[in-house]
């Protein structure tokens, strides 16, 4: 294992595991608190086409997916917020589109196939560069900085949307940094897990806080815990063996804290009960 790590690959694997275990959980509590816990999943689709055109164009897939992501995010939300589609409806259009824009920009891209989607759709982490750990690096920082700067004021929008507008918070301007900032991190995450497994750990971290935490912060700091454990523990127990993938390995070890934490978090519950009635 200290030799594995000692390795220039593994080592940029791990700095990126630690930064979407990190990222990913810390945007998807504000997410999970608004129930939209399919909006990675559905900006994930639109990163797709990005990764596409980046190939099409010549271009750093993982910036051209930073764009696209972004717009798309943003579309969902204008649709969500204005007009008469439902969210999962708007959701829907946007897995859809996103897929078939995706293959099919990759189908016309020179010495393009599917193929070369393969690592984006499931991860490759242990092919991340030098260029893709900036780029992560880089999107990191700011989706902490949009977290640290504007905590307090998403904070009130995904308890009670009507509670927000009657305080005069700018509510679509929020919605919105919300919908950009997830796509920011779906883009950090899509080299480690994939755009297919991304919204996992925007989501299972969070719902396995959930069982030990009450308040907002203690479920937000409790998921990034449980976020860096998933990422940075599926990364390593994935090098035991070749047969293994990281992105899986991550999303299970996730999965598989969250079924102790069902246990675990019943008997927490219990003893808080007694407490409060002693």
């Amino acid at each position: 294992m200290i030799e594995i790590l000692q390795l220039p690959f593994m080592q940029r694997a791990v700095i990126a595991a630690l930064l979407v275990g990190l990222c990913a959980p810390l945007v998807g509590t504000f997410i999970v608190q608004r129930r939209l816990a399919l909006l990675g999943d559905g900006i994930g689709h639109v990163a797709l086409t990005g990764v596409a055109l980046g190939f099409l164009t010549g271009t750093a897939p993982v910036l051209t997916a930073v764009l696209v992501a972004v717009v798309g995010a943003v579309a969902i939300e204008i649709v969500r917020a204005r007009g008469r589609t439902s969210g999962d409806v708007a959701l829907a259009l946007l897995f859809y589109g996103g897929i078939a824009g995706g293959v099919m920009l990759i189908s016309i891209a020179p010495g393009g196939s599917n193929a070369k989607l393969t690592s984006y759709l499931f991860g490759a982490i242990a092919s991340v560069t030098e260029e893709d750990l900036w780029v992560i690096g880089a999107l990191a920082v700011a989706v902490i900085a949009v977290v640290a700067i504007f905590g307090r004021e998403l904070f009130v929008l995904c308890q009670d949307e009507e509670v927000a507008k009657a305080s005069g918070l700018p509510v679509r301007f929020l919605s919105l940094l919300i919908a950009v900032t997830a796509a920011l991190t779906v883009v950090i995450a899509m080299r480690v897990v994939g755009l297919l497994l991304v919204s996992a750990l925007m989501v299972i971290p969070v719902a396995t806080s959930q069982q030990f935490t009450r308040g907002f912060r203690a479920t937000m700091l409790l998921s990034m815990v449980f976020g860096v454990v998933a990422a940075v523990g599926g990364l390593l127990s994935s090098t035991f063996s070749v047969k293994v993938p990281p992105g899986a390995a991550i999303v299970l070890l996730a999965l598989a804290g969250f079924v102790l934490a069902l246990g675990v978090g019943r008997f927490v519950r219990r003893g808080r009960t007694r407490e409060s009635h002693s």
